[in-house]
C-alpha cells in the first residue's frame, strides 16, 4: 500500500468499521491477498488527484459516478467490487480517502504487528534500526516495523512513535523534562 497515504491519513470510526468489515469478509472468503492488492490499487488511484477527482466532486452526477465505479469494479476482485458499490449506494464515497490507511491497520492487527516512526538526531545504521525493532517488539509483544526520520533538532538520542505511544529518549526531550521539573519545583 502507498506508505505516504497511510501515514498521513487520520482514520475516522466509520472508515475503520467499513475497512474492518472488508478485511474480515476477505479473510473469511480466502480472498485477503486479492482484496489487499485491490486496496493498494485504489490507494494509487486516490493518490492521483487527476484520476480520482470525480469520486469526491459534488458536481459529478451520481449516475456518472456509478458508471465509473462499475468500470472500475471490472478490474477488482468481486468482494472489493461489491464493497465499492455498497459505499457508493450508501453515499459514503468520502470514506474511500481513509480506506487504504484503515485497511492497512486491520492487516497489521491481523498479523499482530505495528508500524511506527523513529526520529533520530542522526542517521541510524540498518542494524541499529533492526535491533530497536526487535527490542520494541519484545516489549510490546508484536512485530514492529519502524521508519527512520532524521530530526537534527533533537540534538542527540531518539524519539519513537509506535502503537499509539511515544518514547522520548532524546537530549531535547530530557532537557524539556528537566525544565518542566525545575519550573514546577517549590522554592523554600
Amino acid at each position: 500500500m502507498n506508505e505516504s497515504l497511510a501515514d498521513t491519513v487520520k482514520v475516522g470510526p466509520v472508515a475503520a468499521r467499513y475497512a474492518f468489515a472488508l478485511y474480515q469478509l476477505a479473510k473469511e472468503k480466502g480472498e485477503l491477498e486479492a482484496v489487499t492488492r485491490d486496496v493498494a490499487q485504489l490507494a494509487l488511484l486516490l493518490d492521483s488527484e487527476a484520476q480520482s477527482a470525480w469520486i469526491f466532486d459534488a458536481r459529478v452526477p451520481a449516475r456518472e459516478k456509478r458508471e465509473r465505479i462499475e468500470r472500475l469494479a471490472l478490474t477488482l476482485a468481486p468482494i472489493t467490487a461489491n464493497f465499492l458499490r455498497l459505499v457508493a449506494d450508501k453515499r459514503r464515497l468520502e470514506l474511500l480517502r481513509e480506506l487504504p490507511a484503515a485497511f492497512k491497520r486491520c492487516a497489521l492487527r491481523g498479523r499482530n504487528a505495528v508500524e511506527g516512526r523513529v526520529e533520530s538526531a542522526r542517521p541510524m545504521a540498518p542494524g541499529e534500526l533492526a535491533e530497536l525493532c526487535v527490542s520494541l517488539g519484545q516489549v510490546l509483544g508484536k512485530e514492529v516495523t519502524l521508519r527512520l526520520q532524521v530530526e537534527p533538532s533533537l540534538l542527540a538520542g531518539a524519539r519513537i512513535y509506535v502503537d499509539n505511544r511515544m518514547l522520548d529518549v532524546s537530549a531535547q526531550g530530557r532537557l524539556e523534562g528537566l525544565r518542566t521539573h525545575l519550573n514546577s519545583a517549590r522554592l523554600r
